[in-house]
């Protein structure tokens, strides 16, 4: 499958996804809440980062572009229309990376729905967030799903650095700026010169992309493994102080 069907298909599952749930509002409201409270989690899990100046720009990059509760429709749009003309006036590893941003936000918005309904069914804990959140998480469960979306977090952080190492394509990704907003792919184009210019300054520190993505898998990880196997009282208390941790 060529990278504009793949483009293509994944945006169609998002855009049923969203269908769905709008013919269903309290889902809706569940998956925004769950959205919404991942993005708490985020901040809670890397405020440390969040205020460093070496790692805030890629901590927020991460949240604003992959655990953002942000509405990416007109995003998506974009991406649907566009993706046969993106092989055409991208290079190869911008195609790259865009196809593996549309595979792992279709990955993400499935997970979500599932914990979205989830969620309702777990309305009864709604004595905290962190009760009913770690409850709909074991009724979802799909463990391997979460590790292969982590992996696929990390790869995109690997393959916007190695982006950086491309001879040229800043230059390029600039003068795109003009035709790419012409054509429809203004939300591509931001996307790609953020992950472009905060990676870019990342690589400059030595060692700073690898540490930055160790520290994201290591307390991801943990996280999940928490989610999945801890105490539940003890995995309630550590979420609820992580998002009370959150700026």
């Amino acid at each position: 499958m060529d990278a504009a069907q793949t483009i293509r298909d994944c945006i169609a599952d998002v855009t049923a996804l969203r269908l769905h749930r709008k013919g269903d509002p309290a889902l809706g409201a569940a998956v925004g809440n769950v959205k919404s409270l991942q993005a708490r989690r985020f901040r809670g899990t890397y405020a440390d980062l969040m205020g460093s100046p070496a790692f805030g720009p890629a901590a927020q990059f991460f949240l604003e572009e992959l655990y953002s509760d942000t509405d990416y429709t007109d995003r998506d749009l974009q991406f649907g229309r566009i993706a046969g003309t993106l092989q055409t006036m991208f290079p190869q590893p911008v195609v790259t990376t865009a196809v593996a941003l549309a595979v792992l936000h279709a990955q993400t918005e499935e997970l979500d729905q599932d914990m979205g309904r989830a969620w309702l069914v777990h309305e009864a804990n709604a004595a905290s967030d962190a009760i009913r959140y770690t409850a709909a998480w074991r009724t979802v469960g799909q463990r391997h799903a979460r590790a292969q979306q982590l992996q696929r977090v990390l790869a995109m952080g690997n393959d916007l650095a190695r982006l950086t190492r491309t001879p040229g394509l800043r230059m390029m990704l600039r003068m795109m700026r003009g035709p790419a907003n012409a054509a429809g792919m203004g939300a591509l184009q931001r996307f790609l010169e953020a992950g472009f210019d905060t990676f870019g300054q990342l690589a400059r520190q030595r060692g700073g992309v690898e540490q930055f993505l160790a520290t994201i898998e290591q307390r991801e990880r943990a996280l999940m493994d928490q989610l999945f196997d801890a105490d539940r009282v003890t995995c309630e208390t550590q979420l609820a102080n992580t998002l009370g941790q959150a700026r």
